[in-house]
């Protein structure tokens, strides 16, 4: 060692793995019918992702939705995408009745046998995910939860990589219930918002609360 490098930490290359996509398909993703257009559902409920500013009161509310404006941006290849708008609100104002309605609306295209995104309020999210996982604990499909923390269409808005983020991941997934959120998958019993910073994390299944509520 020359008296230039004394003190200095050894330097080690780091050992990397790499993975074929075939590879990693086989390991990580669901089955597929390989070259046949893929054909989901993107079930809207309003949340943060389709609020709108208004002129008149100078504040931003759900009015209608918007998510077919920005899917229209997207380069979606050969993948088919129905849009079934539900509701419009903010998910602080969804009640039981709303949670039935998106769970009938499920129940009733499972029969389609095609993946599922819910576009939804980030802060009853979990929510809504745990009650679709206990209601329905035999899937055949991924359902995928997203929404965003700055409405789409506004400077830094996070809305549009969400939702193409969900799109590709619910193609992917194997059955089950989801949240998906800024570049990461989180099985809806392992996902929690921390409101300070505006992110989801991973959390233990076992804490008795997510954002201080009792699991429903």
């Amino acid at each position: 060692m020359d008296s230039g490098s004394k003190g200095k930490r050894p330097y080690f290359r780091p050992q990397l793995r790499t993975m074929t996509p075939e590879a990693f398909m086989e390991k990580f993703a669901a089955p597929s019918n390989k070259g046949a257009v893929r054909h989901l559902y993107v079930l809207t409920t309003g949340g943060t992702m389709e609020k709108v500013y208004s002129e008149q009161t100078g504040s931003v509310a759900n009015v209608g939705s918007k998510i077919d404006r920005y899917l229209r941006l997207l380069r979606l290849g050969d993948c088919g995408v129905n849009v079934v708008p539900l509701m419009n609100k903010d998910s602080l104002e969804m009640t039981d009745a709303d949670r039935v309605l998106i769970l009938s609306m499920v129940r009733g295209l499972l029969k389609e046998d095609a993946p599922m995104v819910i576009t939804h309020g980030t802060d009853t999210m979990v929510q809504t995910g745990l009650y679709l996982q206990r209601a329905l604990p035999e899937l055949g499909v991924p359902i995928v939860l997203t929404g965003a923390m700055t409405p789409l269409g506004f400077e830094g808005s996070d809305g549009l990589q969400n939702l193409t983020e969900s799109l590709l991941a619910v193609q992917l997934l194997h059955p089950g219930v989801y949240v998906v959120m800024h570049n990461r998958v989180y099985p809806a019993q392992n996902a929690r918002k921390d409101h300070p910073l505006g992110r989801f994390f991973w959390s233990d299944p076992a804490s008795p609360t997510i954002d201080g509520q009792e699991h429903l």
